[in-house]
């Protein structure tokens, strides 16, 4: 942002009029330079690169990787926001550009008002998504955060046996009994699990476990409900 509190801007989008629709908004809007414009996911990684905008607004639906796009370019302009403004209203395909690397998801069907309200939302530091997706959008996240997590800690058929006991409040000693492997064995598989946890002590890792435990029954109560 220059001194004047002037915010540089550039387009990528693969549909002429369109482009020409978002241009005219900005530029009519008073507080917007647009720097450069292009047509393909190509651009936006030389845009990206040879103007380091405040903000990039690329299409997505475009025939290369626009989402590979997006990555290399907050590489190269890590200080460039970059918005999707795109005519695709489907929630996975916000998570996928968020995971990419954008900061704010518009749809073509929006006005001009929150199209201007996009761009300064991001320039504060916030993710800005279109209103008719956002609590869908939330909802994805927070089933996305917990399969990273579950994925994360996989477990063995022995390991997840003795989770199972564990949360039994069954001892080392009543584990490897029931188990029948030494106790030995036990405090081996225990320490894997810690690591896996990163935690320091049994008494967190059960606190975690069963965090997971009652995150994964609500998962699996969500996925029922959404076939």
């Amino acid at each position: 942002m220059t001194a004047l509190g002037i915010i540089s801007i550039c387009l990528v989008d693969s549909h002429p009029l369109q482009l020409a629709g978002i241009t005219a908004v900005l530029t009519q809007h008073g507080r917007f330079s647009i720097l450069a414009s292009g047509n393909s996911a190509r651009d936006i990684v030389d845009i990206a690169t040879r103007h380091k905008p405040d903000v990039m607004m690329v299409d997505l639906n475009m025939a290369d990787d626009a989402f590979g796009a997006i990555t290399r370019a907050r590489t190269v302009a890590p200080g460039t926001k970059l918005i999707a403004f795109t005519s695709l209203a489907n929630v996975n395909t916000v998570v996928r550009a968020l995971d990419a690397g954008t900061s704010g998801y518009v749809l073509t069907t929006s006005g001009p008002a929150e199209l201007v309200h996009a761009v300064e939302a991001v320039l504060r530091g916030e993710t800005y998504i279109a209103p008719t997706l956002a609590s869908q959008v939330i909802t994805l996240l927070r089933t996305h955060s917990f399969r990273k997590a579950a994925d994360a800690a996989k477990f063995s058929v022995r390991e997840e046996q003795v989770v199972r006991l564990l949360l039994r409040g069954q001892t080392n000693k009543e584990i490897a009994k029931t188990l029948s492997v030494s106790e030995r064995t036990v405090k081996h598989y225990m320490t894997i699990l810690m690591q896996k946890f990163n935690v320091r002590s049994r008494l967190e890792f059960v606190i975690a476990a069963q965090k997971l435990t009652q995150s994964k029954a609500q998962f699996d109560s969500l996925e029922l409900k959404m076939h």
